[in-house]
């Protein structure tokens, strides 16, 4: 699998965040059962940054910890056999891997909400990535029934990777 994790800010991170989005997303395509190789791209930015992104590619003038692009138009959460229909727009030529999406962080979120709940900044990096991961896999959060099953999957990833709200 491939990450690309670029962090266009001055802002560093007390863990390897190349390692920690690999540990994270292959964790969640695991439980998802995705059956290919994936690449995913990450951007960590600054509140600035992540307003610019926000307001450009959803119209939403605000700040936010995260956001999601997913390739893939899932009809029913984590069913990849979409993409068989369609090869050439899924797939990663060069390496044939599954191209999910791209996630970006916001850096600032990451430090003050894991502070705000009183966690540690891994953890709230882990938790991000985890939410965004089933994002590209076609879940959402639109509904309290939707937000309850992703809720259970980011905790059942993180708790089983052993980073809890400690």
């Amino acid at each position: 699998m491939t990450f690309y994790v670029e962090n266009e800010t001055e802002v560093s991170f007390p863990f390897d965040t190349k390692k920690l989005v690999a540990q994270v997303a292959e964790a969640v395509l695991d439980s998802e059962g995705c059956p290919y190789e994936a690449e995913v791209n990450v951007l960590i930015t600054d509140q600035e940054g992540i307003r610019m992104y926000n307001r450009e590619y959803r119209g939403i003038d605000r700040e936010t910890d995260v956001l999601s692009f997913p390739n893939i138009p899932f009809k029913k959460e984590a069913d990849f056999g979409i993409v068989e229909e369609n090869e050439a727009d899924y797939f990663q030529p060069d390496s044939g891997e599954l191209i999910l999406g791209d996630i970006i962080l916001s850096a600032d979120r990451i430090y003050s909400q894991a502070q705000a709940f009183g966690h540690s900044v891994k953890r709230e990096f882990a938790f991000l990535v985890a939410h965004s991961m089933l994002h590209l896999c076609g879940y959402d959060h639109e509904v309290s029934e939707e937000a309850k099953v992703m809720e259970e999957k980011q905790d059942a990833v993180l708790n089983g990777l052993g980073i809890t709200r400690g």
